[in-house]
């Protein structure tokens, strides 16, 4: 498998066949048993402040505001404090809870707290990133949202996105390229390219035909 730089890449697959421990790998949190993981033509050795992995529950800090949360990232890397506050205030800008700043973990909806996670991954400026099924506990109506702001907010950057989803129809509105992988052992069964104008939403024809056909390849 290989994935290019700025590319949002897509894995499918069905549970057990290992999309969760590629993005392990990648992050460094795990090592392989045979071969080798690179990042620039390096071997991924560990944990890397350039490889983000954001997890399906958001792991947010509950003793921490939104905002603190956001900043936590900047805090660990000693960013002082003017250049956080204007950095964390940006994102929850471009997240849209700017309003929600002083707001405490559980007051937040499961979106708002996805959203969050999302803008403490991108404090750090990370060339990766990589998101374990971010919206699968979320209803369809946020998720169409989130779908929307990821899609921006990555035309806006240069960021390479690994995403895991289970949802083919999910995968099609926001990969550039979509991953098959088979049943454990897991290994890489098709790629598909998903060349339709953005933004892409779940309904739409284009996304539908090209859902259908990845679909057809899980089901070999």
């Amino acid at each position: 498998m290989r994935i290019r730089s700025g590319e949002f890449v897509c894995l499918v697959g069905p549970s057990g066949c290992g999309k969760t421990t590629v993005l392990h790998l990648l992050a460094g949190l795990a090592e392989p048993s045979v071969g080798e993981v690179l990042a620039d033509g390096s071997p991924i050795l560990g944990p890397d402040p350039g490889r983000v992995l954001i997890f399906q529950e958001g792991a947010l800090f509950p003793w921490l505001t939104v905002r603190a949360n956001v900043e936590f990232g900047l805090r660990f890397k000693g960013v002082p404090k003017a250049e956080r506050t204007v950095k964390v205030l940006e994102l929850l800008e471009k997240v849209h809870l700017a309003d929600f700043a002083h707001s405490w973990v559980h007051e937040l909806s499961g979106g708002m707290k996805q959203k969050v996670a999302l803008a403490r991954a991108l404090a750090v400026d990370p060339a990766v990133l990589l998101m374990d099924e971010p919206f699968g506990a979320l209803d369809a109506l946020t998720r169409d949202m989130l779908h929307d702001e990821l899609q921006e907010i990555w035309g806006q950057s240069s960021k390479t996105v690994v995403f895991v989803t289970h949802n083919v129809r999910e995968a099609t509105v926001l990969g550039d390229r979509i991953i098959v992988m088979s049943r454990s052992p897991g290994r890489v069964l098709a790629e598909f390219e998903v060349d339709l104008p953005r933004p892409r939403h779940m309904a739409d024809d284009g996304i539908m035909t090209i859902a259908g056909q990845v679909r057809a390849a899980l089901e070999r």
